[in-house]
């Protein structure tokens, strides 16, 4: 009974960190970005203020290099850049702001 439970915890397990629940974690924050971020940033750029684009430099710069600082810009916005909390839940503010950080770490490729 106990292997039987093991095994099973074990399964459980591998099954929430799975390549393919992780893969669809990575497919949803980039929809959220193509649906919301996008269009004033394309492939991490920013067509209407171009120092603040979303390369790691720049978030570096700006001091928008976490994952907290980014979900604060993302959730209450500043300047040019709306806020977007009552269009994201906390979830998706959290994955895209992830999502930016992860491309900029790649040099958005």
């Amino acid at each position: 009974m106990r292997r039987f439970l093991l095994i099973l915890l074990l399964l459980s397990i591998f099954s929430v960190f799975s390549p393919a629940s992780l893969a669809a974690d990575i497919d949803n924050s980039a929809k959220i970005f193509e649906i919301n971020c996008a269009g004033c940033h394309p492939h991490g750029g920013n067509i209407i203020r171009r120092g603040k684009n979303l390369s790691l430099r720049a978030l570096h710069r700006n001091k928008l290099d976490s994952l907290e600082a980014i979900a604060i810009l993302v959730t209450n916005g500043k300047n040019n850049m709306p806020a977007y909390q009552d269009r994201l839940t906390e979830k998706e503010i959290k994955e895209v702001s992830a999502y930016v950080l992860e491309q900029a770490k790649i040099s958005w490729k």
